[in-house]
């Protein structure tokens, strides 16, 4: 293990969750207030920023994501992939979640909940968009937030690095082929060109720039690293704020007519969060692993990385789809659920140790 996968580790474990992680649902719950409003008060404004786009790609947003995704990506440390077989069961468990279960889980939940239960209740010509927004947000495992998420349950920070790193190696790969598989398996048409243009913009470039930016930065010192991430940490969370301002200015009419969408939309997600982390956990404990490594396993493969979720919702389907939507319900919930399932796991400590569960 080299000496800064062991500094990113012990950083990771110890970083505190900011103001803006620990009240993100109330931020972004101001920011569709705020987007539904500006969007009624000044549509042209608004209908200028759609039409800033070239080869599809909206300016402004592209700009936006980008601020989203790098700072997030730089903290990744691809050094920790040395350490996945350290543990072999438990890194086995949060694949199998991750890229076997939770896509394909999230696409039934989609058409069982979208296309029949509650497609009495949502717009018609959106049902196919919607589901395709719940794929997107399945398909995109946790990054960044993880790392918050695992040092509140006291997971093993090693192994909460090297399973992120190995998540976001399979991601540049993996993504594109299973988002393309999972809407063509949802009768939804596949428009190729612009997912492998968003795996290239959202992805790629990202993880290009970001890991460029971290060599660079480690070079001058662990203290300027430090310095610096400190400084563009929050970057993320402003841009994320900000694209859903913009989203919701297109999307505000919609939403008036039918408030209850939203919560419509969250009822496939938080059965497929609960689904995944029970699944995870118990899995863990069946194969073994300790628990400071079945809790951030858990924690992995229920939450999303929504960022790009919402990019590559944007940019597939436009501002005003009911995917951009439901990807934007997935970051509405994520912090409330997630703690949930911290609480749920911390708690349960006694039972996942118990040698031998007895009965009666």
């Amino acid at each position: 293990m080299s000496v800064q996968c062991e500094v990113t580790a012990k950083q990771t474990a110890g970083a505190p969750m900011s103001v803006f992680e620990k009240y993100l649902t109330v931020w972004v719950f101001l920011c569709i207030v705020a987007g539904i409003a500006l969007g009624q008060l000044y549509p042209g404004v608004f209908q200028v920023i759609g039409h800033m786009e070239i080869a599809q790609v909206n300016l402004p947003v592209g700009l936006l994501i980008w601020v989203m995704i790098i700072p997030m990506l730089v903290k990744v440390d691809f050094g920790a992939l040395g350490e996945v077989r350290k543990h072999a069961k438990g890194i086995g468990v949060t694949l199998f979640v991750n890229w076997l279960v939770k896509p394909f889980s999230m696409a039934f939940l989609g058409w069982l909940f979208i296309r029949h239960w509650f497609a009495p209740l949502l717009p018609p010509d959106q049902l196919d968009s919607y589901i395709a927004g719940l794929i997107l947000l399945a398909a995109a495992p946790c990054t960044a937030m993880v790392f918050v998420w695992s040092r509140l349950t006291g997971g093993d920070p090693l192994f909460t690095l090297s399973q992120v790193a190995l998540n976001d190696s399979i991601m540049v790969i993996a993504f594109a082929p299973l988002v393309a598989f999972l809407l063509g398996l949802s009768a939804i048409t596949v428009p190729w060109d612009t997912l492998l243009t968003s795996v290239v913009l959202y992805i790629v470039i990202p993880v290009i720039l970001a890991q460029l930016l971290r060599k660079s930065l480690l070079s001058k010192g662990q203290s300027v690293f430090d310095v610096v991430m400190a400084t563009i940490g929050p970057w993320s969370i402003t841009a994320l704020l900000a694209t859903l301002v913009l989203l919701f200015a297109f999307q505000g009419e919609a939403i008036l007519k039918q408030p209850l969408v939203i919560a419509l939309l969250a009822v496939p997600i938080l059965i497929q969060v609960f689904f995944n982390s029970a699944l995870a956990y118990w899995l863990n404990r069946a194969v073994g692993e300790k628990h400071n490594i079945a809790c951030p396993s858990a924690l992995i493969g229920a939450s999303n990385f929504f960022e790009l979720a919402v990019a590559a919702a944007i940019s597939l389907f436009g501002f005003n789809s009911g995917a951009a939507l439901a990807t934007v319900v997935g970051v509405l919930i994520e912090v409330p659920v997630m703690l949930l399932v911290v609480y749920i796991v911390n708690n349960s400590k006694g039972w996942y140790e118990r040698s031998e569960v007895k009965s009666g």
